[in-house]
């Protein structure tokens, strides 16, 4: 199959990375603009451009991909099939209906719930125990073309943002290539979404990782494990910030937002009787610890409210 790969980050470079292995014919990759990364603003190329030219693939890196000039190239490359995973650019409906399979996207989440932007991160945010991969026939919408295959995987109770992104790295690279294969033999008939179940990620924002003590220590512990890395979920205390990185729920009740235990162990009371354990955090200008040995050198009484 002549495939036109169109990603950028390392999700993406995984399903590029299998589909060279299948053997699959790549003939062009498309993929974001080199971004300055780091203290020093070092020029940096994203992960699918990195493997594309390790592979000895042609790159290209439009800012815009609504210009007509994709378009040509992509004429002049005669994909069949364009595949799409984490690209970051909206492709418009003379890209959509070019070749003659379309544009395949594998989108992390089992659709039509969590569209979007950040489906892995919002459903651990939600509390949900299972998520998995879609692949799907691109329209003009985000994330409602018609359905090809899924896979579904189950979200341990303290598993992270980070760690279901690694496992759902290696689903969607195995996906892609099963539904590429299944195309080109017509083993796939596409399912419309039922758009009554659509639900939507937004954008994760900084000003979402603030920890609410009046929410349930479940809802507290989701925010943290889903936030996990960035933008990492926080509280104030003496006016510095704390940010989060392991919790555990307890069945402990106390007035919601008032630290209940400060001598070895941080624990801090939630909404519906229930409390969080803080494992794991890192104060403002420091490094990041275990609760417990930040406590040794930081007192703070109990009833101290957060």
């Amino acid at each position: 199959m002549r495939i036109v790969f169109m990603g950028t980050p390392d999700i993406a470079a995984a399903s590029l990375r299998a589909l060279i292995h299948a053997g699959h014919d790549i003939v062009g990759v498309f993929t974001q603009p080199d971004k300055p990364v780091g203290r020093k603003q070092i020029l940096t190329a994203p992960p699918v451009k990195v493997c594309a030219l390790e592979n000895n693939i042609p790159v290209y890196q439009p800012t815009t991909v609504r210009d007509g000039a994709a378009l040509e190239i992509l004429k002049e490359l005669a994909p069949e099939i364009i595949v799409v995973v984490a690209y970051g650019k909206i492709l418009p409906k003379e890209i959509l209906t070019f070749p003659k399979f379309g544009c395949v996207n594998a989108h992390a989440s089992l659709l039509p719930k969590y569209r979007g932007a950040s489906p892995i991160q919002w459903c651990i945010v939600c509390g949900e125990k299972v998520t998995g991969v879609t692949t799907q026939l691109m329209d003009e919408g985000i994330d409602t073309g018609d359905m090809l295959e899924t896979v579904s995987v189950n979200i341990g109770d303290n598993e992270t943002s980070e760690e279901l992104f690694d496992r759902l790295t290696i689903e969607a690279a195995k996906l892609v290539c099963s539904t590429v294969e299944k195309l080109s033999k017509g083993e796939i008939t596409p399912i419309k979404q039922n758009e009554a179940e659509a639900t939507y990620a937004p954008i994760i924002k900084k000003e979402m990782a603030q920890i609410d003590f009046n929410k349930t220590a479940s809802e507290i512990h989701n925010l943290v494990r889903g936030l996990y890395g960035w933008p990492t979920a926080y509280f104030m205390l003496d006016g510095k910030r704390v940010k989060v990185y392991k919790t555990e729920v307890l069945e402990v009740s106390g007035e919601p937002s008032t630290i209940i235990k400060s001598d070895n162990e941080l624990i801090i009371a939630c909404g519906n009787n229930s409390a969080v354990k803080i494992k794991e955090l890192q104060p403002e200008g420091s490094k990041r610890m275990e609760a417990k040995q930040w406590l040794l050198g930081k007192k703070i009484a109990q009833g101290t409210k957060i």
